[in-house]
């Protein structure tokens, strides 16, 4: 019996993680789970899953909480603030932490657990993109086992030699290929996704996933983002991590050795797969998970991006390149931009002229250590706020 402790157990990945932990009583048991302000998502988990202990950052939805659980007669205790998510991450009772908060909150919270030497099962990518090299670092030298979750980084993981550990050089390897269905402007004229609605840009094709990564599968930032992810993860250039497109979201990564041989890892799009496959590495779980039936199908896909459509790739695999603290500059102003589009701030087509805005003013920016990593991120979104302003 394992004890699973769930970082933004309310979002679409924190849900689905549950939905597998409920298929498995006999294996896990849920120690946490954690949320920004939504209250009465939480509630729901509490009546069904009845955690040791629950975490709410917002301190009034943190309040409502317990009186609804105190009006219930649900004895769970209910915890608040940031400090209390990298509390429950670290605790000596979780065994397994799920780590799927979105944006930079999740970097703190996910580092506690992995120096605490859990099983951590990332699915948010920005503890990666933010500082990768400290962040594998500290799983080497605590013994923490980093398993990804991403459906991407997940099938390129599975398509390794038996016995690899992320963050280790696979030998043989020539490069990995993320898939990447095109999200819902695949096929859109250049001009007309520059207007597109945040609804638009929330309806993917294939995926049922929150707000801010469906915007950022349309624009393809997303991939950008698992582009750098990889290379931390797998230990690889740049260079060797293509990008394709793959409408049909069936396969969801490869890995192409240096023999010739190309081993791709294949499913439905759904989250309970990568979920079920890490909570029970090396072992299979059942997961809820229709079979795919590839004669149905009758035919997969594959095209390179179009850099016109997709200028976020250009920028993202330029911040890889470049390292330092780019990758830091362009998750920050990313997240930024996305969140006034959704606020009908900026249009979607502004999202990416943004976000180059900030990589060129933080231009060679560098960052040693963790503080350096906060205090870049801090200032990006400053500047991002007000780039006139803020003085470099």
């Amino acid at each position: 019996m394992k004890s699973v402790t769930v970082l933004g157990s309310t979002g679409s990945v924190g849900q689905s993680t549950l939905d597998v932990l409920s298929r498995h009583p006999d294996r896990f048991r849920v120690h946490a789970l954690t949320a920004c302000r939504d209250e009465q998502g939480m509630l729901s988990q509490c009546r069904r899953h009845r955690p040791a202990v629950v975490v709410m950052v917002d301190t009034e939805a943190a309040a409502r909480l317990r009186e609804a659980l105190r009006s219930e007669g649900l004895e769970v205790p209910v915890l608040e603030g940031g400090d209390a998510l990298q509390a429950v991450a670290e605790a000596p009772e979780t065994d397994v932490v799920m780590a799927a908060i979105v944006g930079a909150a999740g970097l703190l919270p996910t580092l506690a657990a992995v120096r605490a030497g859990k099983r951590v099962l990332v699915a948010n990518k920005e503890p990666l993109v933010m500082c990768g090299d400290l962040f594998m670092a500290a799983v080497r030298e605590h013994g923490a086992e980093l398993l990804p979750i991403d459906s991407e980084h997940n099938a390129i993981f599975q398509c390794l030699p038996g016995g690899y550990r992320t963050g280790d050089t696979a030998r043989g390897v020539r490069s990995v290929m993320l898939t990447a269905s095109g999200g819902p402007f695949r096929t859109w004229d250049v001009n007309a996704i520059a207007g597109a609605t945040p609804e638009q840009a929330c309806k993917h094709p294939n995926w049922s996933m929150g707000r801010k990564i469906s915007v950022d599968s349309a624009s393809m930032m997303n991939k950008g983002l698992e582009l750098i992810e990889a290379c931390h993860l797998f230990s690889l250039e740049p260079e060797r991590v293509r990008v394709v497109i793959h409408p049909e979201s069936i396969v969801h990564s490869m890995v192409e050795y240096e023999d010739g041989s190309v081993i791709a890892q294949l499913g439905q799009p759904d989250m309970r797969t990568p979920i079920a496959s890490g909570l029970a590495w090396p072992e299979r779980i059942e997961a809820g998970v229709e079979s795919v039936d590839l004669v149905s199908q009758g035919a997969l896909h594959f095209q390179d991006p179009d850099p016109e459509r997709f200028p976020a790739l250009r920028l993202a695999r330029q911040a890889a390149e470049d390292g330092g603290g780019m990758p830091i500059v362009l998750n920050a102003a990313n997240e930024i931009a996305v969140a006034d589009f959704l606020a009908g701030r900026c249009r979607f087509g502004q999202i990416v002229e943004r976000v180059a805005a900030a990589l060129e003013a933080f231009a060679g920016a560098g960052c040693e250590g963790l503080e350096a990593v906060l205090a870049l991120d801090a200032d990006v979104r400053r500047w991002m706020q007000d780039p006139e302003g803020l003085a470099r």
